[in-house]
């Protein structure tokens, strides 16, 4: 089923519902994550996705499990899928009979 409104990145959700809620800055942030403020900066500004070593970064220092950001990247993900134009020269593959 194709998703309507487009899902949140999962960058802008950590900023909006973590760092702002707890008055945390990007570079404050970045030192406790271990990353450099450049590569938070744009993961929460949406222009990275959420790597599988970010997810557990982020899942340890919010007590949150790992599955969390990487379903919402995946969400995401999905929504650009679905709702990119369809690639040209695209045929469907023949059905097969298996005996």
């Amino acid at each position: 089923m194709k998703q309507i409104r487009k899902p949140s990145h999962p960058g802008e959700f950590f900023k909006f519902t973590i760092l702002d809620e707890r008055g945390i800055s990007i570079t404050s942030a970045a030192q406790h994550l271990g990353v450099t403020r450049k590569a938070l900066s744009e993961f929460v500004n949406g222009k990275a996705k959420c790597s599988h070593l970010m997810a557990r970064r982020l899942a340890e220092s919010t007590g949150t499990g790992v599955a969390v950001w990487i379903n919402m990247q995946a969400k995401l993900d999905t929504w650009h899928a679905e709702n990119m134009d369809r690639p040209e020269n695209i045929t469907e593959l023949p059905q097969t009979d298996v005996a």
